[in-house]
Formats: C-alpha cells, structure tokens, sequence
C-alpha cells in the first residue's frame, strides 16, 4: 500500500510540474481525439438526423445495425483498419499505418455509430412531436432536419462529448494500428499499458490522473451545458 501511495505522490508531481514527456503524450491524445470526434460529428450527426426523419426501405434495419455499431469491440476496428493501410491493404500505398492520421481514422469509425446512434434517438423524439406542424408547413426534409437539429443542440452537445470521451479512453485500436511510438503515436492510454508493463508507475499513474480529470471534465461540461439549457428554455 505504501509502494501505491509512492508512486501515486510521484505521478501527481509530474501532473503538477507539467513533465515534458507527459505533455507531449497528453498534446497527443487530444490532438487525435479532438480530430476524431470532428470528423465523426460531420458524418454521424447528419447520418442519424437523416435516419430519424427520412422513411426509406430498410431504415429498420439500418437502425438496428447501427445500434450493434455502438458495441464495436474497438480490438476488431483497430484489425480491419490495420489491413486496410497495411502494405498490402487497399490503402497500403499511402503509408499511413503507425501515425497519428490512423489513429483519427480508428478512432473515427468507432465512435461514428454512437455519434449517429444517440443522434437519430435524440432527433426522432424531437420529431415525433413537431412532425405534423412541420409536414402541414411544406417544409423539406432537409429543412425539417436541420430544424430538427438546431432545437436538440444542447442535447447533440453532449452527444458529441460522449463520443470525445469514448475516443479519449479507447485503447486496442490505436494500439493496433498507431504502433504506440515513442514521440510519435504514444498516447495517453497506450502509454499507461506500456508503462504499467515496464514497471514505472509513476508516469502511469500521472497519466491515469490527468485522463480520469479528463473524463470528469467532459462530463461536468455535458451536465453544464444540460442544465443551463433547461434553465434557460425550460
């Protein structure tokens, strides 16, 4: 308990000195993070606004894929991303396999389902009770869309935060297809396990602290932006 509490002290004093080699890895893990869950806002929100207000054939399957989606074993999209820039994979040519560029790419295609699969349940609820006022008006789908969108935007909000903090924390994928290269594509969660391996528990625990506050700062800002949305329009 008292080799805990060591190496505990010694990681909040890394956290507290701004260690070097702590920041780089941390500047990393939100670099790849934050372009994730942009690129999975564009392509999911759109996606599961169009899901919840357009009828098409098959749309019941789709939704029940794409809830499967949300349960991704995260090990299976680093392996499929893995073959696809691998050398031989379709992508091979480009040479992006072991930077951060797949890392983003991972890390996109895992949290694209949640991102489109909260978003198309947040959308429906508001659709099913403004769709008549809306179709009586002529409005387009497009229209009644991103009407639609505009009035759950505190709720997308927290969406999009849900799929920033799933990004944050993920750990196979970018392992697979990022290398977890000293400088180059070590982040924060790869480096815990690396570091937790070699035995310097310091810089692990250090990490850990920062990426739990990391956590726990998303979702106090998702609970801010919820409450200040109900006091201010009810």
């Amino acid at each position: 308990m008292e080799d805990f509490w060591s190496a505990f002290a010694q990681g909040a004093r890394l956290v507290a000195s701004a260690d070097s080699e702590l920041a780089a890895i941390v500047g990393l893990s939100l670099g790849v993070s934050l372009s994730a869950a942009c690129l999975a806002t564009l392509i999911g929100l759109p996606l599961g606004a169009f899901i919840a207000i357009v009828r098409f054939p098959g749309r019941h399957a789709a939704i029940v894929a794409l809830n499967a989606f949300m349960g991704l074993p995260p090990v299976v999209v680093g392996l499929v991303v893995y073959l696809v820039l691998s050398r031989a994979g379709p992508l091979g040519p480009l040479g992006l396999l072991f930077t951060p560029t797949a890392m983003v790419i991972a890390q996109t295609l895992l949290i694209v389902p949640i991102v489109a699969g909260l978003s198309r349940q947040i959308v429906e609820d508001a659709w099913s009770e403004y769709s008549e006022q809306l179709r009586s008006l002529g409005v387009t789908p497009l229209r009644a869309g991103l009407t639609m969108v505009w009035d759950t935007r505190f709720s997308l909000v927290t969406v999009v935060l849900a799929g920033f903090g799933r990004a944050a924390a993920e750990v196979g994928a970018v392992m697979i297809v990022g290398g977890n290269i000293d400088g180059v594509t070590r982040v924060m969660t790869t480096a815990i396990a690396l570091e937790t391996s070699k035995g310097d528990l310091p810089l692990a625990l250090g990490l850990g602290i920062v990426l739990v506050c990391l956590v726990l700062g998303i979702n106090a800002a998702a609970q801010a932006i919820k409450t200040g949305a109900q006091h201010r329009y009810g």
